[in-house]
């Protein structure tokens, strides 16, 4: 692994290389924030990728193009007068360390779960920090994930079931309440207690240690691994999906879980 001093060497050459390519490359030359903020997404989406695949080779390289990203907004900001990177860097920096009391103060915290507490509490005594516990959920996050967020910032503050077995009687209820819904032919409502019984599952893997994002497309991935299977399969065997039986279907699929 590299120095501190060999790693901002290379921080430094990316910069450099930046720099020259913001004034002689016509593409990089009329970059801005919007134009720049749909490849951002898929950068990061590219990375996540990366990261569940734990491939090292991808990940370095992602991780590269979300860095490059961080450094070109920086950039056009430093030209617009605004701010730098090392602006950037200072702000994060000084935010760790005022944020973490349990390590540059005298503020105790033993545990990972009493951390998030007190990170909750800091950011809302923060100046200039959030004014209200959920005012830090991005709006554009993903709906399952910023359930879990939600979730997440409400219990540090306290708001949550004294034992998590309780939440079980609440997704029991949900589902209860969308079989109504299904009874009833109301589609509005129909969607609305889906949503809450969603929210509820999303709950109950947050009390038990699950990430909701991650139990999900890992069942996602496992899905789309079986049906490739099954349509490799029936294509080997010179049929067609759309002519099988259910059941035909159901053997090969069992085939693939066998093989996993």
């Amino acid at each position: 692994m590299h120095t501190n001093e060999e790693k901002l060497a290379a921080f430094g050459k990316l910069l450099d290389v930046l720099d020259t390519l913001r004034v002689r490359c016509p593409w990089d030359a009329k970059q801005t924030n919007e134009s720049l903020r749909p490849n951002t997404v898929e950068e990061v989406f590219e990375l996540v990728d990366a990261l569940i695949t734990d491939d090292a080779e991808n990940i370095k390289k992602e991780l590269g193009d979300v860095l490059l990203h961080v450094a070109f907004y920086s950039k056009i900001a430093s030209e617009q007068g605004r701010f730098d990177i090392a602006d950037v860097c200072t702000a994060l920096t000084d935010k760790l360390i005022f944020r973490h009391p349990h390590i540059y103060g005298d503020v105790q915290a033993d545990s990972a779960d009493k951390v998030a507490q007190n990170w909750e509490q800091i950011k809302l005594r923060e100046k200039g920090g959030n004014k209200t516990v959920l005012a830090g959920v991005p709006s554009a996050l993903p709906a399952l994930i910023k359930a879990n967020r939600i979730q997440e910032k409400a219990a540090n503050v306290g708001f949550d079931w004294e034992d998590r077995s309780q939440v079980w009687d609440k997704v029991k209820e949900e589902a209860g309440e969308v079989e109504q819904e299904i009874a009833s032919g109301n589609a509005d409502a129909l969607e609305a207690e889906f949503g809450d019984l969603m929210f509820a599952v999303v709950n109950a893997a947050r009390l038990y240690g699950v990430n909701p994002e991650n139990a999900l497309e890992r069942t996602n991935r496992k899905f789309i691994s079986r049906f490739n299977h099954l349509e490799r399969r029936a294509k080997e065997l010179g049929r067609s999906l759309k002519d099988m039986t259910l059941e035909e279907m159901d053997e090969l699929w069992n085939e693939a879980k066998k093989l996993e």
